[in-house]
């Protein structure tokens, strides 16, 4: 396969799984707001569009995770990136389109290893950059729930002599301050995915000689995520901010500050984590504070299994994707 088809594939497949991140994880930043009546809709589109472009200019630390840090470079080939991008952007595709939040990071790194075993067996995959990957993404939605809980119980410590009616104004114009943090920090993470991969395409095919993500590359995946998150992906929204607990401003703004410091620490960590994991959990926490039945654990649990789920799932596309693509090059004689 010509490198410059190569590169125009890695592309389009890389910007179309920003586009349904955008689309998906809308509901991250946007959904507790919304659900509050902190901010319209329409308002909380603009904000987090806005937010999450800006997020993706503070660090590439979680693309150098992405890009090296699942199959070693020396056995990643064009099949095993494209195969791993469709895999990952169907995937996506699939759960936006049935109102599942899952974890789109997740969905990438599984891409990545269906795709790197298919077409490298498990010597190809980079076993202590998975380890990585996999601790944060246990540790993050744990930090998530813990911080939401102990925020939520400070909140209420601080405010407890004022009347709940102030309390509420108050926290009503403090979500516009946590939803901003809550886009930024998930543009900050979410959007290094796609540069990871396009970076390591980039540099396969000879176009750059070190592991240093171009400047075209950022603006790019934060334009199509910024596009993707102007769509929102409303189904996604109601799950996430409306069944799973019902939320006041004050506990809107504690899940919502809460996640996005996680986020913020593991974007400078370099740490791939899933933003949805962690918004998710910090809402259970904040929910937790009441009485453990305030959380609606049946959404709770539907959602979880749609994360264990999307690990086998997104693999066998890009598997079967990789299969594929190699049979195509050898019809075509490439």
């Amino acid at each position: 396969m010509p490198s410059i088809v190569f590169i125009v594939a890695v592309l389009i497949l890389a910007w179309s799984y920003d586009f349904f991140n955008g689309m998906n994880d809308a509901a991250n930043a946007i959904a507790t707001s919304v659900s509050t009546r902190a901010l319209t809709p329409r308002q909380a589109i603009l904000l987090a569009r806005t937010l999450n472009f800006l997020g993706a200019f503070l660090t590439t630390e979680v693309a150098k995770t992405i890009g090296k840090g699942v199959v070693r470079s020396e056995a990643l080939t064009e099949p095993m990136v494209l195969a791993a991008l469709i895999g990952a952007t169907a995937w996506a595709w699939l759960c936006t389109h049935y109102g599942i939040p899952i974890s789109i990071t997740h969905s990438l790194v599984a891409g990545l290893m269906g795709a790197g075993w298919a077409g490298g067996g498990f010597q190809a995959l980079q076993l202590r950059g998975f380890v990585k990957i996999a601790y944060a993404m246990i540790v993050s939605p744990v930090t998530g729930f813990l911080g939401g809980f102990a925020l939520m119980l400070l909140a209420y410590w601080i405010f407890r002599r004022m009347l709940p009616t102030v309390v509420t104004r108050i926290f009503r114009y403090g979500q516009i301050l946590s939803a901003s943090y809550m886009a930024f920090a998930h543009g900050a993470n979410d959007t290094q995915n796609a540069m990871g991969v396009i970076t390591a395409a980039l540099l396969a095919g000879g176009f750059i000689k070190e592991f240093k993500v171009p400047w075209w590359v950022i603006l790019g995946s934060a334009f199509f995520m910024g596009l993707g998150t102007s769509f929102g992906g409303w189904r996604v929204i109601r799950t996430m901010g409306m069944r799973m607990v019902k939320l006041q401003p004050i506990q809107g703004f504690s899940a919502e500050a809460s996640a996005a410091t996680v986020m913020i620490v593991a974007s400078l960590l370099g740490l791939p984590i899933s933003t949805t994991h962690v918004i998710s959990t910090a809402i259970m926490g904040v929910g937790a504070t009441r009485r453990l039945s305030a959380v609606r654990w049946g959404i709770a649990g539907h959602i979880v299994a749609a994360w264990i789920f999307t690990f086998p799932g997104a693999a066998a596309i890009a598997a079967i994707a990789y299969y594929l693509l190699i049979g195509g090059l050898r019809l075509l004689g490439t």
